[in-house]
């Protein structure tokens, strides 16, 4: 696979985290230059700069788009302890402007990640920090996003999580109740369940392997499966994928851990699922995209290799399921 296009970003520190809109027409960057920049491809192609400016007074580590039944929304949080919600707007003369026009400032330490729920659950953003609490917002009027509401607050690392950054992803299926996989510092990603009937947030399962810190964690969209996929990508140099089967009457039984590999040779950064959840991509601090996909015997293959310099097609499969559990970590 062949890099498709390379821009400068002409950002003036580490860029965090880049984000495509719903379409894949628009893209978000961010950086430690605490500035947002906003793209939009053209006819040929090209990625054009539409609009950059400074958003947080710290690093901003991540940046996401809303669903665009909401509009043209943005989210971004930083080490600034604060989360940003920022609109696009026309002004009198017909030009398209970034507007801020909510700052949620509830945590006590830097917000590390920053998720929107699926549509089905409205307008509702999830937001782990470093104090070791996910907050739950919901806006509480769509057409005014100027008033959003912490809908809950619950601790997921007891006493904070140090210098650890932990990271989230919502459960996408619209059939069962609104669920959460937060990553942290104690090498244990956790699942998170909106129990209907307590009306709160509880722990209903662990996902245990990883000897290091949980640097990113991706719920993959279910299109006709019986089960779910979760991946993580960790500080140990493993990215591993977890298969949650659905019982009858909705419960759910103990994760198992589908597949586990050690290709990066180096710390996982992010994993991030295709839109039908059949394909992974991963990328470590070895500087290549890597894709996955399990094959008619599940599997799971290394279906290539996508490097700014080169072009790489491996044949060889990845251990998964029986030998998953032998895969070595760093």
């Amino acid at each position: 696979m062949q890099v498709v296009k390379r821009f400068t970003t002409h950002h003036e520190d580490v860029i965090h985290d880049l984000c495509y809109d719903f379409y894949g027409k628009r893209l978000a960057t961010c950086s430690s230059d605490q500035q947002i920049k906003v793209w939009d491809q053209d006819e040929d192609g090209e990625w054009q700069l539409s609009a950059k400016w400074k958003a947080h007074a710290g690093s901003i580590w991540k940046v996401v788009w809303a669903h665009p039944e909401f509009g043209q929304v943005l989210a971004s949080c930083s080490f600034d302890k604060t989360i940003c919600i920022w609109h696009e707007q026309s002004d009198s003369l017909g030009k398209s402007r970034w507007v801020l026009v909510a700052t949620l400032s509830d945590s006590r330490d830097s917000v590390t990640d920053i998720k929107f729920s699926p549509k089905h659950l409205g307008l509702k953003l999830a937001a782990p920090s470093a104090d070791g609490y996910v907050r739950v917002y919901e806006a509480i009027d769509v057409m005014d996003l100027s008033h959003w509401q912490v809908l809950e607050e619950f601790e997921v690392s007891k006493g904070g999580t140090g210098k650890c950054m932990p990271c989230i992803s919502w459960n996408p299926s619209q059939f069962d109740p609104p669920t959460l996989v937060v990553g942290t510092g104690d090498s244990i990603a956790k699942l998170w369940e909106f129990n209907e009937s307590y009306r709160r947030w509880q722990q209903i399962d662990a996902l245990v392997g990883h000897t290091g810190t949980i640097h990113d964690v991706c719920w993959a969209p279910n299109v006709g499966r019986t089960y779910h996929l979760i991946a993580t990508g960790s500080k140990d140099g493993t990215v591993r994928i977890w298969k949650l089967n659905t019982r009858a009457g909705g419960k759910k039984s103990k994760v198992q851990e589908e597949a586990c590999f050690d290709d990066h040779e180096a710390e996982v950064w992010r994993v991030e699922w295709n839109i039908t959840g059949t394909v992974l991509a991963s990328s470590g601090d070895d500087g290549v995209v890597r894709l996955w996909k399990a094959n008619f015997k599940h599997k799971w293959t290394c279906l290539s290799v996508v490097s700014p310099e080169t072009e790489y097609a491996p044949s060889a499969s990845v251990s998964s399921s029986s030998s998953s559990s032998a895969a070595s970590t760093q």
